[in-house]
This record gives structure tokens, C-alpha cells and sequence, in this order.
């Protein structure tokens, strides 16, 4: 996002465009990472809970193996496949150099962005979360300073938004292996008496697997909607493209949310403590509502100076308006979903959160937009959003009263 609003404010539109461009292809590129980190967290979490000591250590160690090697291959597969994928993407010829100079530069910090998420979950598996705000903030601070030197002071261009996120995110990875090393003396990857246990890497993919689908899914999503809005111009793909940005200042919240309350279900699931889990479920719905709503009045109250944020054009101005007060809607909804996708991973059922993330942005969201563009056209198009946020609402509540009858109500009581 710092990037996107640097370059778009100081660059021009074809430097925006070449990083929003790279959007899609580094979601799914950090998505995968995160969704292994998500699955092993849960994983860490149960295991800590019954304290069952020998098969945590084995965890964690066998862990950063399987995401350091999936790492390495999507990093080589990304930076060998480049030219096919901005094919794919549709990038416009004279964005293709810039984008190309951008991603090249970012795939140095692919290892780094590994490293820190890897440690942030050894520490949220714990129930400590405050540390991971400080290295995770650190990183994010160092980016947006060096940002505005590389770009203003040095007139470096798109390569010098890219340098500023890599050192951010090697500054990052720095600090959380120092800071993980001082304050975690229960998680740490050890490699003395390690020996791959097979039932240990099923249980991480079990969980991490559906995570990784859940997370990069997105990414499908934006292209399918960019092959649909690019039929009424430019214009359209970019309102998506800022919207997606915009979303992140109501939905990582959210996540942060999800990555607090997860090792605590996960954990009490582990000690038999029903109690606390039902407690941690329930506020986590009302504050994940109360972030929401925050959400919703912005997108219907100040749209203007939303999109403003962002240079917005007349034309941009015309279709982003009603485009974000209609998408707005879905985040009355969108609440509910997201807190009930993470009770699934933490209780080891990320399969059902898996269902309903597929259905929801491939089976609902791409069909209805696909329908609703070829009757109404671009302004009615943006009502898929809150569309597939109804049907995700229903399966969601479907798996949630499952989930409730055959594994939290036999959980033994417990105590708050």
C-alpha cells in the first residue's frame, strides 16, 4: 500500500500501474508463504496446549524446512516464468519494463518476508503477539521511510519503491530472529536429535494446505475481475485495484484479529477448556463486527476521499464512488466469515474454511459479476461482492453449528 501510494502520487500512472500490476502476483506469492505459516501456527498451538514437548520441537523444525523449500521454488518458478505471467496478466507495453524492473527486485526480499512471518508465528503460537507488532511494524516504518528517500531524494523511480520494501523486509527478519532468540524460549527450530516425522508434516498440511488455498485464492479472483472490468476500460480494472487496497485498511485488522485468537482456541482446544474457547470466539465476533462497521461507514460516508488517497481521476471518481459504496455493503457480512474461517483452522477443520473461500470468490463472486456485467453493465457489476458475502454467510453458519456439535460441545468445560 505504501508503495502503491508513493509511486502513484510522485511516479505518474504508468509507475502505479506497474506496481498495482505486481499486486496480484505477490499475493499469491506471500499468500502461499503465509498459509503454511497460518497452518503450522495452528499445529504449534494444539500441540503447546498438551504440552506434548518431543513432537512440538519436530513441528516447528520440520516446518521451516517445508516453507524455506517452498520458498526457494516459488521464487525460482516466479522470477523463471516472468515474461508469461505479465502475458497473463495483461500488463499494457508500456508498464511491462517497469514492472519487470519492480519484481526483480522484490523476489531479493522473498526470503526475508519467509524468515519474519515464520518467526511472527512462533511467537503468536505462544500467545505472544506484542513482539511480532514490533518487527512486523519495524519493517513496515523502514519501508515508507526509505520509500520516500529512494523515490523523492533519489529519484530512483519503481526499482527504488521495490529496494525500500526488500531492506524493509531484511530489517524485518532481522530483528524478529534477534527478538525471537531473546523472548521465545519455548518455540525454536532445533536441529539436534531432528528426524522427519511423516504423521507431524501430515498434520501441518492438513491444516496449512486449505490455508494456502484460502489465502492466494484472491489472487485468481483479481484476475478473473480484471478480465472482466477491462472490457469497460482501464478506468474499471484500476477502481478494483484500488478498492483491494482500501480493503486492507478495514480487513488486516481483521487478520491481526484472526492471528491473536487462533493460538488461544487452538490452545484451549489442546487443554480441554471450552470455556475460555467459547468466551474467545464470542468478543472476537463483536470486535471483528465493530472494525467492520468502521469499514462500511467509511466506504458509504467518504468515498471521494478515499479514492482521493490515491490521486483519483474525474472518470475514477465517476465509477469508483458507487463502486465502493455498493462493494461496502458486504462488510455487514463480511465479519461473521472471517472470524468463522478462523475457528476452523484453529480447531484443525481448515478444509471447511477452504470450501468457503472457493465458493465464495470463484463459484459466487466471478459468475455473478460475469452475469450482472452482460444485463446491467459496469455500475451493476459491483453488487457481487455483497452477493456472494450473503451465500458465504449461510455456509459459513452451516459449518460453524457443525463444527459446534461435533467438536466444541465434547470439549470438556473447563474454566475461564
Amino acid at each position: 500500500v505504501a508503495d502503491t501510494l508513493i509511486v502513484g502520487r510522485f511516479l505518474g500512472a504508468d509507475a502505479l500501474a506497474a506496481v498495482g500490476s505486481s499486486y496480484t502476483l505477490m499475493t499469491f506469492l506471500t499468500s502461499v508463504l503465509l498459509g503454511l505459516c497460518m497452518g503450522s501456527g495452528a499445529v504449534f498451538s494444539i500441540q503447546f496446549g498438551r504440552h506434548d514437548t518431543e513432537r512440538l520441537k519436530h513441528s516447528v523444525s520440520l516446518s521451516f524446512l517445508l516453507i524455506a523449500a517452498v520458498t526457494f521454488l516459488l521464487n525460482a518458478g516466479a522470477l523463471c516464468g516472468l515474461n508469461g505471467i505479465i502475458r497473463l496478466l495483461r500488463v499494457p507495453a508500456q508498464v511491462t519494463g517497469l514492472m519487470k524492473g519492480y519484481l526483480k527486485i522484490i523476489f531479493w526480499g522473498i526470503g526475508a518476508t519467509f524468515c519474519y512471518n515464520f518467526f511472527a508465528c512462533l511467537l503468536r503460537s505462544i500467545g505472544n503477539s506484542t513482539i511480532p507488532l514490533l518487527f512486523l511494524g519495524g519493517a513496515a516504518i523502514l519501508n515508507i521511510a526509505l520509500d520516500l528517500l529512494f523515490v523523492l531524494q533519489f529519484h530512483w523511480g519503481v526499482r527504488g519503491a521495490a529496494a525500500a520494501t526488500v531492506i524493509g523486509q531484511i530489517g524485518g527478519m532481522a530483528l524478529g530472529f534477534v527478538l525471537n532468540q531473546l523472548k521465545n524460549r519455548e518455540l525454536k527450530v532445533v536441529w539436534r536429535g531432528f528426524h522427519p516425522d511423516p504423521s507431524v508434516f501430515k498434520s501441518i498440511l492438513a491444516v496449512g494446505f486449505p490455508s494456502i488455498i484460502m489465502q492466494s485464492i484472491s489472487s485468481f479472483m483479481n484476475v478473473l475481475m480484471n478480465l472482466i472490468l477491462i472490457a469497460y476500460g482501464n478506468t474499471a480494472v484500476s477502481v478494483l485495484g484500488v478498492y483491494f487496497k482500501l480493503q486492507s485498511f478495514v480487513f488486516m485488522p481483521v487478520f491481526g484479529l484472526n492471528n491473536g485468537i487462533t493460538p488461544i482456541i487452538a490452545y484451549n482446544y489442546g487443554a480441554g477448556q471450552r470455556k475460555r474457547m467459547l468466551k474467545t470466539i464470542k468478543l472476537s465476533m463483536l470486535v471483528a463486527f465493530c472494525l467492520t462497521f468502521i469499514g462500511f461507514l467509511c466506504f458509504e460516508g467518504i468515498p471521494q476521499i478515499l479514492l482521493g488517497m490515491f490521486n483519483a481521476s474525474n472518470e475514477m471518481l465517476t465509477i469508483g464512488v458507487p463502486a465502493l459504496r455498493i462493494i461496502g455493503i458486504h462488510y455487514l457480512i463480511a465479519w461473521f466469515c472471517i472470524v468463522s474461517g478462523t475457528v476452523f483452522q484453529a480447531l484443525g477443520k481448515a478444509f471447511f474454511s477452504m470450501i468457503v473461500s472457493i465458493m465464495r470468490q470463484l463459484f459466487v463472486l466471478i459468475p455473478a459479476a460475469y452475469i450482472l456485467a452482460k444485463l446491467g453493465g459496469l455500475h451493476v457489476v459491483w453488487w457481487s461482492f455483497p452477493i456472494a458475502e450473503v451465500i458465504s454467510l449461510m455456509v459459513s453458519s452451516f459449518f460453524l453449528v457443525r463444527i459446534n456439535r461435533t467438536i466444541i460441545s465434547r470439549v470438556p468445560e473447563g474454566k475461564l
